[in-house]
C-alpha cells in the first residue's frame, strides 16, 4: 500500500511542476519522502533532457524588469505546453533571468547564457536544471536590454489564463510616462517591425518594388501608370511596417511620429516579442 496521499503528490507536483504519474512514481520509488522524491524528479529530469531536445515550444512566456524607467529588460522563456507555462515556477525562473539580466547587462543572447546567475552555475545550466525539473524542453529564445533613455514597457495576457505571451519594451529620449504607455501598446497591438525608413535593408524595398511592379503587371494596370502604383504600394509598405508611419491607435487620424511631434518627446528604439513568433 502506498505510503503518501493525493496531498503529498499535489505537493510534490506544484513544487517542481512535474506530472502526475512522474510524481506518483517518484514518490513511490522514495516511499512517501517528498524530499527524496523531489531528488529522483530532478535526476530523471537530466537524463530527458537530451531527448526533448528536438521537441517544440510554441508556449512560453515574455516578462519584464524595469529599473525606475532608467534601463528596462524585455525576456522571452519558451517552453511545450500551456500547463507549464502558466505555471508559478516556470514564469519564477524567466522572471529569475530577467533580473539577473538587468543586473549583468550582458552583450548578447550567447554571454547571457554564458554568465553566472548563482554560484558556480550558468544561466544556460539553470534554464536545464528548470528543464529537467519541469519535465519539458525549455528554451531562453531572447531579450533586449535599453538603458540610454526613458524606458517603459507593456505586457499583454491573449489568454487570462496564461502569462503574457505579447511584451513590448520602448525607450524615449525623454520621461513621458503616458506617451510611453500608449505608444508601447500600439506597438503590440500593430506589430510594427521597424522604427524608420532608414533601418529597413535596401534589398527589403528593392524587393517590395519588384513585387509591386509585376502584381501590377499581372493585373493589367497601363504601363505609364506603373511607377506611380509602385510607388504607392511601397509606401503602403511603410505605412504597414514602420512604426513613425503607421496610424496611431488610439487617434488614425495621427501617425505615430506626430503623436511623438505634438509630446516633444522621440521613440528612440523598441522591441517587441511575441512567444514563438
Amino acid at each position: 500500500m502506498a505510503n503518501f496521499t493525493a496531498a503529498d503528490v499535489k505537493k510534490l507536483r506544484e513544487s517542481t511542476g512535474a506530472g502526475m504519474m512522474d510524481c506518483k512514481k517518484a514518490l513511490d520509488e522514495a516511499e512517501g519522502n517528498l524530499e527524496k522524491a523531489v531528488e529522483i524528479l530532478r535526476v530523471k529530469g537530466q537524463k530527458g533532457v537530451a531527448k526533448r531536445e528536438s521537441r517544440t515550444t510554441a508556449n512560453g512566456a515574455v516578462v519584464a524588469v524595469l529599473e525606475d524607467g532608467k534601463a528596462g529588460v524585455l525576456l522571452e522563456l519558451d517552453c511545450e505546453t500551456d500547463f507549464v507555462a502558466k505555471g508559478d515556477k516556470f514564469v519564477a525562473v524567466a522572471e529569475t533571468i530577467a533580473k539577473h539580466t538587468a543586473a549583468t547587462k550582458p552583450a548578447d543572447l550567447a554571454a547571457l547564457l554564458a554568465s553566472e546567475i548563482e554560484s558556480g552555475k550558468t544561466v544556460q545550466a539553470f534554464v536545464d536544471e528548470a528543464n529537467a525539473t519541469l519535465g519539458e524542453k525549455i528554451v531562453l529564445s531572447r531579450f533586449a536590454q535599453f538603458t540610454d533613455g526613458y524606458v517603459a514597457s507593456y505586457l499583454h495576457r491573449t489568454n487570462p489564463d496564461l502569462p503574457p505571451q505579447v511584451g513590448v519594451l520602448v525607450e524615449l529620449d525623454q520621461e513621458n510616462a503616458e506617451i510611453a504607455k500608449d505608444v508601447a501598446q500600439h506597438i503590440a497591438a500593430f506589430a510594427p517591425k521597424f522604427l524608420s525608413r532608414d533601418e529597413i535593408p535596401a534589398e527589403t524595398v528593392e524587393n517590395e518594388r519588384r513585387v509591386a511592379e509585376a502584381t501590377a503587371r499581372e493585373e493589367g494596370k497601363p504601363e505609364a501608370a506603373l511607377p506611380k502604383i509602385v510607388e504607392g504600394r511601397v509606401n503602403g509598405f511603410f505605412k504597414e511596417n514602420v512604426v513613425l508611419e503607421q496610424a496611431f491607435a488610439k487617434d488614425n487620424k495621427k501617425t505615430v511620429q506626430q503623436v511623438l511631434n505634438e509630446a516633444g518627446v522621440t521613440l528612440k528604439r523598441f522591441a517587441r516579442f511575441r512567444v514563438g513568433v
